[in-house]
């Protein structure tokens, strides 16, 4: 059973007197430091009854000298030399440690960000070139592929989605129509929401929509999947059996992400269109099927030609930032959720960066 120091407070000739028996530990000192800290006014301290002293405990009684101005009765030779030390070592100089003005750390917090940022640029690069290393082996070596991976990758990334990014796109086709129509009315051109609707489906949002969506739903499983497989050392033991992790796990999620990404996105667009159709019919009095016939006249091929483009690019863009930073994951657990969000909000940016681009390209080349 533990002994817990114990104190009486007396009245002296000189005032109060806390007259402390039992062990002055670590482990004892507890109630006697919050009495310490109660007591507004003490003359002296007696120790002659503490039965055992360690460092804590003369710090404790030294600390209560200092700030109630009260001495200290009866310390034996070890407690004497222990409150000497204490006292010696105590300092009132500042201990704050020193700290950067602001324009360096600033300085300093950008420089470590765009340093980051670089490292990560050129990881990034060498992982897309291990990436076609892999890819030209598994060519020359076709019984190597992972053809079993690659079918359950598609399921995952493409026909398990087809649902969620189906009612995404209708109901943002029904957002765009209903959002246009009350702009162009004001210029008396309902109209041209078939025009808007049918465009901005096939050159835009439906392809865009769709690769976010699959970097929320397919990157950060790739993400976390590689990950936690890296910290059970399954990666480890697959080089040591003699099988590519990049071959059998990078590979069959990289080539399902760019190959369904093309679908995907079309489906995306035609639902988007769909759903336009949807709200038209019952806000502009344009029947459905006028609205869909009306499609095929205004929006050129070349539009659904950008999105066909586009989407593959997205697909690798998305497939690379998760499979990147499951392949970075180390250490813990928590590193998992980490590189997860890491993935999922590198290949958001990224896309949308690139869209960008892709409209600036094609708007040049005549295909705006």
């Amino acid at each position: 059973m533990r002994e817990w120091a114990e104190f009486d407070l007396q009245e002296g000739e000189g005032g109060p007197v806390l007259v402390v028996t039992g062990p002055l530990t670590v482990s004892s000192i507890a109630p006697l430091d919050y009495r310490l800290r109660e007591i507004d006014s003490l003359h002296a301290i007696d120790i002659s009854g503490a039965t055992n002293i360690d460092t804590v405990g003369a710090w404790v009684v030294m600390r209560a000298s200092r700030t109630l101005d009260a001495r200290i009765d009866g310390p034996s030779n070890k407690a004497r030399r222990l409150l000497d030390t204490v006292e010696t070592c105590s300092s009132s100089a500042d201990i704050t440690p020193p700290r950067l003005n602001l324009a360096e750390r600033v300085t300093s917090s950008v420089g470590e960000r765009m340093f980051g940022w670089a490292r990560g640029v050129v990881g990034v690069v060498d992982f897309l070139g291990a990436t076609m290393l892999a890819l030209g082996s598994v060519i020359r070596h076709p019984r190597r592929f992972p053809m079993t991976a690659l079918v359950r990758q598609f399921e995952l990334v493409g026909v398990s989605a087809l649902g969620i990014i189906g009612l995404m796109s209708f109901l943002i086709g029904i957002v765009i129509a209903q959002q246009g129509a009350v702009q162009l009315a004001q210029f008396g051109a309902e109209i041209y929401t078939i025009n808007l609707t049918g465009r901005l489906a096939f050159r835009e949002l439906g392809v865009l929509m769709t690769a976010i969506m699959v970097a929320g739903r397919s990157g950060s499983a790739f993400a976390a999947q590689i990950g936690t497989m890296k910290l059970t050392e399954e990666v480890d033991a697959m080089r040591v059996i003699g099988v590519s992790p990049m071959e059998r796990l990078i590979l069959p999620r990289i080539l399902a992400a760019v190959l369904m990404m093309i679908p995907l996105g079309f489906f995306a667009s035609v639902l988007a269109i769909v759903g336009g159709a949807f709200i038209a019919n019952f806000a502009l009095d344009i029947p459905f099927f006028t609205f869909l016939q009306r499609i095929r006249e205004v929006v050129p091929l070349t539009d659904v030609w950008v999105g066909t483009i586009k989407a593959p690019v997205f697909g690798l863009i998305v497939a690379l930032a998760g499979c990147y930073q499951g392949m970075q994951v180390s250490g813990n657990a928590e590193e998992v959720g980490k590189r997860t969000t890491m993935a999922v909000v590198q290949a958001i940016f990224a896309v949308i960066v690139l869209d960008a681009f892709f409209a600036i390209f094609f708007t040049e080349i005549g295909w705006g």
